[in-house]
């Protein structure tokens, strides 16, 4: 399945998608595909592996009988005309997880799930493992430092996959992770996302539900006990209880702005910080051990773990600032990381922008889940690109409705790329930190020249 095959993607474009086109196309597959438009990174990464098609659209005539299978992404939908011609071929089609699925059957599969801090307990598993030379296959939702490629498909015995709950393609709406039928696993929290896909937050959690009762008998859950509702979950499975483990906090202290691991009387100093990240070692650490990395190992090895791309990363610093970026968009994500920040640094200020560019945190029927979310900094600025707003159906919120919605009062809601930037260089930033928190990207503000100009003042 992985070897000298004629394989077809349905939008090949994609983060997850065209990261296994490129895998199957090393491993020596031939490989074709389309999509209706692309954008970089995936459009430079296929130019440079000779997979980018020549015109964007769809072209039926690219599927055709001498194809072995089609990889279906979520993006196309159910009247694409070149899963059309697919189908009407008799042509096998896999969603992105059916393959994957496929294609390591036989591994043991450790699947990380979650609403919150799957490419982090996902990226510290990678990373011990690579460190300490273990064999192994990965799906992962961000680039990380030391692997060129966001999947790895090989004969190795075990693969890590980033679970993630949303729907699987336009022929199959149950969520991605039911799709891996996990051996070793882990739910990080249960908190509402997705509010497109589902509605209420009894039926987003029943995905979870699901999620634990595939959990064989002979495998291993671990839960943060931390959540309630997760929590309550794991109560009601009946039998075998010895199939799913709590974890919590691993402990730790923080001096200086630095955090540092306490384990049988020893310290361990590490980059990563904020309360989120000691709950996602601890699973990482659980699930490592059970794949038989020892302990000293772990700790060897978690010092040099700088995080994936995106979740807290510092794009620059001097003596009186430093810059963080962020994915955190969901309500959840927010609370953590800016907490994070506001306490990892409680002799500077935090002045945090949060972008709302999601489907559901644009929603007003789903805007009030960020009440008391945006407590933590001094200073909380929420940015909003119009013309998304626009895209997405909805009428443009007053800044009275983002502060009601917050429950903050002195919330400050910008909706202007060139506004965003006169603020920020209009601060005062000594011992003050500053913090963006987004999946989109500002209405095309210039980070890093900002960041620049900042740190340069």
């Amino acid at each position: 399945m992985l070897e000298g095959k004629n394989v077809h993607f349905i939008a090949i474009g994609g983060s997850a998608m065209h990261n296994l086109a490129i895998c199957l196309h090393r491993l020596g597959n031939q490989v074709s595909g389309s999509d209706d438009m692309f954008f970089d990174p995936s459009k430079g990464n296929l130019k440079r592996e000779g997979l980018l098609p020549e015109a964007d659209g769809w072209h039926p005539n690219r599927v055709d009988n001498s194809l072995d299978y089609v990889i279906l992404g979520m993006h196309a939908k159910a009247d694409n005309p070149e899963l059309l011609k697919a189908q009407e071929l008799g042509l096998p089609v896999y969603s992105f997880p059916e393959f994957i699925y496929e294609a390591s059957k036989n591994k043991k599969r450790v699947v990380v799930a979650g609403s919150h801090g799957k490419t982090s307990i996902t990226s510290m598993i990678m990373h011990i493992l690579k460190e300490a030379n273990k064999d192994f296959d990965y799906l992962v939702g961000a680039q990380l430092e030391g692997f060129d490629q966001m999947v790895k498909l090989s004969n190795a015995p075990v693969i890590i996959i980033e679970g993630d709950e949303y729907t699987t393609s336009p022929l199959d709406l149950t969520p991605k992770f039911l799709h891996y039928h996990h051996d070793i696993a882990c739910i990080s929290g249960i908190a509402w996302d997705h509010f497109n896909v589902f509605p209420t937050f009894e039926n987003y959690k029943e995905q979870f539900r699901k999620f634990v009762e595939l959990t064989p008998t002979n495998g291993k859950l671990y839960y943060y006990n931390g959540d309630q509702e997760l929590t309550k979950i794991i109560e009601d499975q009946e039998g075998e209880e010895e199939r799913f483990s709590p974890y919590s906090e691993h402990p730790n202290t923080v001096r200086m702005g630095k955090t540092i691991l306490k384990s049988h009387g020893a310290e361990y100093v590490i980059e990563v910080f904020g309360k989120h990240n000691m709950e996602n070692l601890q699973v990482a650490k659980n699930i490592l051990v059970d794949l038989g990395i020892t302990e000293s190992e772990f700790y060897q090895h978690i010092k040099t773990f700088g995080g994936a791309a995106k979740r807290l990363e510092k794009i620059g610093e001097n003596e009186n600032t430093i810059v963080f970026k962020d994915f955190a968009h969901a309500p959840s994500k927010l609370k953590a990381t800016s907490t994070a920040v506001h306490e990892q640094f409680p002799d500077r200020q935090t002045f945090a922008v949060l972008e709302l560019h999601t489907f559901s945190s644009l929603n007003p029927e789903f805007i009030d889940q960020y009440a008391h979310a945006f407590d933590a900094p001094e200073n909380a600025v929420v940015f909003i690109n119009p013309e998304i707003m626009k895209k997405k159906g909805f009428e443009l919120f007053t800044q009275e409705e983002i502060r009601n919605a917050f429950q903050r009062e002195d919330l400050l809601l910008l909706c202007d790329a060139e506004a965003l930037e006169k603020t920020l260089l209009a601060q005062n930033w000594k011992n003050k930190n500053l913090l963006f928190m987004s999946s989109g990207n500002y209405g095309g503000l210039n980070l890093e020249k900002i960041t620049a100009t900042i740190l340069e003042s």
